[in-house]
């Protein structure tokens, strides 16, 4: 399975649309995704999708299977758009880390373990999510504590949205360190699997800025401000976007859903994933057949 957490210290770089349109290009191929996105914020990668409809309700949620207290099945929490499957984040969200550490304790004080931070991977494993998807996704929020250390636990990997500017140079040059600390923290290997330049408008400085990241870049997003707004008030991807509105197939456009499809081809090869049916890149007409 290929497994990877979208992840950037700098906000606003496009991590959460960037984590929705690589699943849609994964599915359109033929693949079976599951994305659990676990951003507490209002403006999430559930809103994008349309499936935020139940975070203020007591209903069942990802954070009671963390704290093994479900009410239900893991399968129960799943919604399905796009041909991507989508554990809806939920209020709960917001009070993790307490209600992880309420449980560490009442664990150890019964004599028994509880790892904090793991605790999303035994979820999925119990699911048979290895086993039943081509693709996992995590989509954390960008500040460090519970929620990223959860996605990293259980992905490994990391696919690095950035801005080409000087915010966006820091949080490359902190990413080295920032890994071996996961590594440390979390005693597990995290690799790189591709950093993903967005919003670049091809200036000097923006291609210095390019040139002096040392992990696999296999594709370059230009500025599409535009295009992912859009998404945002049609609460879809950008494929669906463009497909869904004639007026959006301009030939720049297209070529950056191209480049999704690009970068999901590439991440599927760093792991050995044959997609079964994937589309030519950018043809937002192509017909998804599951494999």
């Amino acid at each position: 399975m290929l497994a990877y957490s979208t992840y950037s210290e700098a906000g606003g770089v496009g991590k959460t649309t960037t984590a929705a349109n690589l699943a849609v290009a994964h599915a359109r191929a033929g693949l079976k995704p599951l994305v659990v996105p676990l951003d507490p914020q209002d403006g999430d990668l559930s809103r994008l999708f349309g499936v935020d409809d139940q975070r203020t309700d007591p209903v069942d949620n990802l954070v009671r299977h963390l704290i093994r207290r479900p009410k239900g099945d893991f399968d129960d929490l799943v919604r399905t758009v796009e041909g991507v499957d989508i554990v809806p984040e939920h209020n709960m969200l917001s009070d993790l880390a307490e209600y992880l550490q309420r449980e560490k304790d009442q664990a150890e004080a019964m004599g028994e373990a509880f790892g904090m931070h793991a605790q999303l991977l035994r979820v999925l494993r119990e699911a048979d999510v290895p086993d039943r998807y081509d693709v996992l996704i995590c989509d954390p929020p960008a500040t460090e504590g519970p929620h990223l250390y959860n996605a990293i636990h259980a992905t490994r990997s990391l696919v690095i949205p950035l801005e080409p500017s000087a915010k966006g140079r820091a949080a490359v040059e902190g990413l080295e360190s920032l890994v071996a600390g996961l590594q440390e923290q979390l005693d597990v290997d995290v690799g790189v699997l591709a950093a993903v330049p967005v919003g670049f408008k091809d200036t000097r400085d923006q291609r210095a800025i390019v040139d002096e990241i040392q992990y696999s870049i296999p594709e370059i997003i230009g500025e599409r401000a535009s295009l992912m707004e859009g998404c945002w008030m049609q609460q879809c991807s950008a494929f669906a976007y463009v497909r869904d509105h004639r007026s959006r197939r301009r030939d720049y456009e297209l070529e950056t859903l191209a480049q999704f499809d690009r970068v999901a081809r590439h991440l599927e090869a760093a792991v050995g994933l044959e997609a079964p049916n994937p589309p030519e890149p950018g043809d937002v007409e192509h017909e998804v057949v599951s494999a």
